[in-house]
């Protein structure tokens, strides 16, 4: 299978529908918040937005995680900005990428309502919709409503990667 990342801006469901999808195909999930390092994750706590440098060994280890499964993984990345999906691609040329949109009021109501069990600032919601570059468009790029039920999310992305299995 090929390699997928389910990416969007923060709260837009990237971890339950990454978990669905490699539950569904049987490929193992990147979680990439679990690869952020610890700089990181207390700028986020914090409240301080990554800089594309802080970005920069996140995803070189991503890129690694997908290098390493050439079976296919299921990812999640932000992948916010099209520099990152490129750096991404490279590890992989036929990478997938499911993009969950979602607005920015519901994206602020999901992180506020994790916000005691996980380190994303709800400060941060802004910034996430300020750098991200839509992805819609691009080749190898499925786009969803993030507010549809985690059981259509799951069964558009596996019912989409089974078209590109089709193909080989």
């Amino acid at each position: 299978m090929k390699s997928i990342v389910i990416m969007g801006v923060a709260g837009c469901g990237k971890s339950s529908v990454g978990a669905r999808v490699a539950a569904a195909t049987g490929m193992p999930l990147v979680e990439g918040d679990d690869h952020h390092s610890p700089a990181n994750r207390s700028k986020m706590q914090q409240g301080i937005a990554l800089t594309d440098a802080d970005r920069e060994g996140w995803l070189a280890t991503l890129s690694e995680q997908i290098r390493l499964h050439p079976q296919g993984a299921v990812v999640t990345c932000s992948a916010l900005k099209r520099t990152y999906r490129d750096r991404l691609r490279a590890a992989a040329p036929d990478l997938l990428f499911a993009f969950l949109e979602i607005s920015r009021t519901d994206a602020q109501a999901r992180v506020t309502a994790r916000a005691a069990s996980h380190f994303f600032s709800t400060s941060l919601v802004d910034n996430q919709f300020a750098t991200l570059q839509s992805p819609t468009g691009e080749a190898g790029v499925l786009t969803l409503n993030a507010m549809q039920p985690l059981d259509d999310l799951q069964a558009a992305v596996t019912a989409w990667l089974a078209t590109y299995e089709e193909t080989l």
